[in-house]
């Protein structure tokens, strides 16, 4: 129970690597303050008993700043957290950049970049009131080689490795220690998507790219949602108390994207 009594707010943590994540922190004793834009997904976890005082869900849309700051004014009762997980990030275009609108690519570095400077800005004031804390950025293997046909996605997850390396160096008198997790491909739908918007692309068959995909790793697969849990359970924990300003790779080692 290396998270007992501690509190966490993750974003877009409704599904997906978000969910496996908070799913983890509970199973280490702590409680979770997640939220997202999918009504249906939260619904399902504030019926769920098993998450009753565990973990408490709320819609919010990440991109709208005064929204956010309503949030955080809302979670004042807390009084404490103990970390924020970054968690929200969208895939944006699969296209070459001279074919990418205007809005494409503003929409996936707000969400992308701007979301993680809302909560982050928002959480600061209540982890330097507790005296330590740890803020968990997800970035992208996209965002330490590049992406081609990707370029906004690859842009906005450079600038989260930026964001984290700053903030440790802010906040490490206080205590505070951040870090970015930077995952490889992981397997579930959202690849799939990605997968199929590359196929297309490229006018290819999904499975080819699927394997090129699996090639770009020493491994030769794809990682998973739980594998990125474990590592932020652990750099959420005391266990990495002197674990600050790193770029953490999950991805079976990248050897080279396509």
């Amino acid at each position: 129970m290396i998270l007992k009594n501690k509190k966490f707010i993750i974003s877009a943590a409704a599904d997906g690597i978000g969910f496996s994540i908070s799913k983890l922190i509970v199973k280490n004793g702590g409680k979770v303050y997640l939220t997202d834009i999918d009504k249906k997904n939260i619904n399902k976890i504030k019926n769920n008993k098993k998450f009753k005082n565990k973990i408490f869900a709320q819609f919010l849309d990440v991109n709208n700043y005064q929204d956010v700051k309503k949030y955080f004014l809302s979670i004042k009762k807390l009084k404490k957290i103990d970390g924020l997980i970054n968690n929200i990030g969208v895939a944006g275009p699969t296209k070459y950049l001279e074919n990418i609108s205007n809005v494409e690519w503003e929409n996936t570095l707000k969400t992308n970049l701007n979301s993680h400077f809302y909560f982050s800005k928002f959480s600061i004031p209540f982890l330097k009131k507790n005296k330590s804390g740890s803020i968990v950025n997800i970035s992208s293997t996209a965002g330490l080689y590049g992406f081609p046909q990707r370029t906004p996605y690859a842009a906005s997850k450079w600038a989260i490795i930026g964001l984290t390396k700053s903030l440790a160096m802010e906040l490490g008198k206080y205590n505070i220690r951040v870090n970015a997790i930077c995952p490889g491909s992981v397997k579930g739908d959202r690849m799939k998507r990605v997968i199929n918007s590359k196929a297309k692309l490229l006018k290819t068959k999904p499975n080819k790219i699927q394997k090129e995909f699996e090639l770009m790793t020493s491994i030769r697969s794809f990682v998973t949602k739980e594998d990125i849990a474990s590592m932020v359970v652990y750099l959420l924990s005391d266990h990495s108390k002197n674990i600050s300003g790193q770029s953490i790779s999950i991805d079976g080692n990248t050897e080279r994207m396509i």
